[in-house]
């Protein structure tokens, strides 16, 4: 068989299962899939049975129509990867292993099943990590269960019934159409992101403020305006703000200039020498994820711009030498870091 019908064989079986499981209720005649496939109906029926088979679409046969069967389970197609693929995935699984504190069985399930691929020669360390990690999360709050029904609402478009408890307000339900999901090593947390019943708007979710969550029957369409990338192009993290983006503006000491340029913090960033270190540009859409950031650099961080952001860590710092009992006679010269504070966080 030629490599492109390959292929089309490979995205028709995808479209295949997608059809099922964005449609749980309802049944399709073999025709009607035919038609949609644009493949004959022989070939329906034996994509079917090729895929019922290994347990990858678990339909029944109801008069004329195929349906999904009660209690069926969502598997993925076989991915093949090569060494170097493989190891850049597991390096994200774990990375979302590091910043999860709660339980979550599908995260280690899925690294597990990546090192199991992996070779002999690195395995045992690996799985000893997953072990680790496993441990870790003993007698947290499982969050396996409100993951997995984002998670199959997010892949089959399927509305999410949902508690949701904010920080500072009472709980409340609605139903949510998840339109991405996006980890966050800011809040060492997952969110979603998605239109919410209550508030009939896009709203973001963070995972462990969800008290309840369960898969229904409702399917959902995205909005041909909704762009996910370009919503979080602003975002430090995933808070993208409801307004134009500002242009934050920092001033780092020399101190710090050469660790500062050693990433791109931001997409939008622009760094400019000073005869002191350096200024950092960036264009945020919501400042309230930065302000730990910016404080993590200590005095070798001064916020210039906005003038609110500024005020902001101004009456942070005056708490603080308040707290501490640290008068102006006390504090470092300017020209001096603080090589406490910079080994504990950038690790010398």
């Amino acid at each position: 068989m030629p490599l492109s019908d390959a292929y089309n064989k490979t995205d028709r079986l995808y479209q295949l299962q997608m059809l099922f499981w964005k449609n749980p209720g309802r049944g399709w005649r073999t025709k009607e899939i035919a038609e949609m496939l644009t493949i004959s109906v022989d070939s329906v029926s034996h994509y079917i049975n090729e895929l019922s088979v290994d347990g990858r679409l678990p339909v029944i046969k109801d008069g004329w129509y195929w349906k999904l069967a009660e209690g069926a389970t969502f598997e993925l197609l076989p991915v093949k990867l090569n060494l170097p693929e493989g190891t850049a995935l597991y390096l994200a699984a774990r990375l979302l292993t590091q910043i999860s504190d709660e339980r979550n069985d599908h995260v280690l399930s899925a690294l597990t099943k990546l090192i199991k691929g992996m070779p002999d020669t690195i395995a045992p360390h690996q799985h000893a990590i997953v072990d680790t990690a496993r441990e870790r999360q003993k007698g947290q709050q499982d969050l396996s269960g409100i993951f997995e029904a984002l998670a199959l609402g997010w892949a089959t478009h399927r509305q999410v019934r949902l508690f949701y408890a904010p920080p500072h307000r009472a709980s409340f339900e609605c139903f949510f159409s998840p339109y991405l999901l996006e980890p966050s090593g800011i809040g060492r947390t997952i969110y979603a992101i998605g239109h919410s019943s209550l508030a009939n708007d896009l709203r973001t979710f963070k995972l462990e403020r969800i008290e309840y969550a369960k898969l229904t029957e409702t399917s959902f369409e995205i909005p041909t305006d909704f762009d996910g990338p370009s919503l979080l192009k602003s975002a430090w993290g995933v808070m993208y703000g409801d307004e134009e983006p500002v242009e934050v503006c920092l001033r780092f000491s020399h101190w710090v200039t050469k660790r500062v340029k050693e990433t791109t913090w931001h997409p939008s960033q622009q760094i400019k020498d000073t005869t002191e270190g350096c200024e950092w540009r960036a264009l945020i859409g919501d400042t309230l994820e930065i302000e730990n950031w910016i404080r993590g650099w200590g005095s070798d961080c001064e916020v210039l711009a906005p003038t609110d952001l500024r005020e902001k860590m101004v009456k942070e710092a005056r708490r603080l030498a308040a707290m501490y009992g640290i008068s102006a006679r006390e504090t470092l010269p300017p020209d001096e870091p603080d090589t406490d504070l910079l080994s504990g966080i950038f690790g010398g």
